[in-house]
């Protein structure tokens, strides 16, 4: 039986022709990230205004606990605070549901974000703090990058549902009785913020340490 060619000519190649550069994100997956990190830098900064108008952590006296710098905070007022912070929760959450969507019918999240194992999630870690986590394959997600992405997509949604509980909270009661009640809302939505902030700042940490993955994020390999 003769056998199958394996030559370069057999796959429509030239001989000694490098490889075409492989796709590692398609244009939906770079055009999402960039707009959700666009949105989410004015939600947080707005955000942090708002909560200086606001603050939900007080001491005694009632004196607020902390207050964010003016300088990194948008919208000078609450007022601007507010306008900013609704504008930017329309692009994040209609460009999320775009992601979501993507995401789930092209079936990359099941082949990037699983499966899930607690043991790969530990020797990961430990050869992370080593410094002998390997980002050679930037197509392949360690169990770091799959527990952290899935958990930044949980956090934007606690943080838009619970926002809807403090923004409608008599139009969306129920859902601000499951969120605690007002006030509670206001801290589930805060802490869900520092979560993704503290993401967004790992996440940008690795792109300075492996550069590579930040160009892959441009120009999609």
């Amino acid at each position: 039986m003769a056998e199958a060619s394996t030559s370069p000519h057999a796959a429509g190649q030239t001989a000694g022709a490098a490889p075409a550069p492989r796709t590692i994100h398609p244009f939906w997956v770079r055009a999402t990230h960039w707009i959700n990190a666009f949105a989410i830098l004015l939600m947080v900064t707005s955000g942090w205004q708002i909560y200086n108008a606001s603050p939900i952590f007080r001491g005694e006296g009632g004196a607020p606990l902390f207050r964010f710098p003016l300088e990194i905070t948008l919208g000078k007022w609450l007022g601007g605070a507010l306008l900013w912070h609704f504008a930017a929760m329309w692009l994040l959450v209609l460009n999320g549901l775009v992601y979501l969507t993507l995401g789930i019918v092209t079936n990359r999240f099941r082949m990037k974000l699983f499966p899930l194992s607690i043991k790969g999630f530990i020797e990961d870690s430990l050869a992370a703090l080593t410094g002998k986590l390997s980002h050679a394959n930037l197509s392949h997600y360690n169990m770091i990058q799959k527990v952290l992405y899935l958990g930044v997509i949980l956090l934007g949604v606690l943080v838009v549902l619970s926002g809807l509980a403090i923004w409608k909270p008599v139009q969306f009661q129920e859902l601000t009785w499951l969120m605690g009640g007002y006030e509670f809302a206001r801290v589930v939505h805060f802490v869900a913020m520092a979560g993704i902030v503290a993401f967004v700042v790992l996440h940008v940490t690795v792109a300075v340490l492996v550069p590579k993955s930040f160009i892959a994020m441009l120009r999609g390999r």
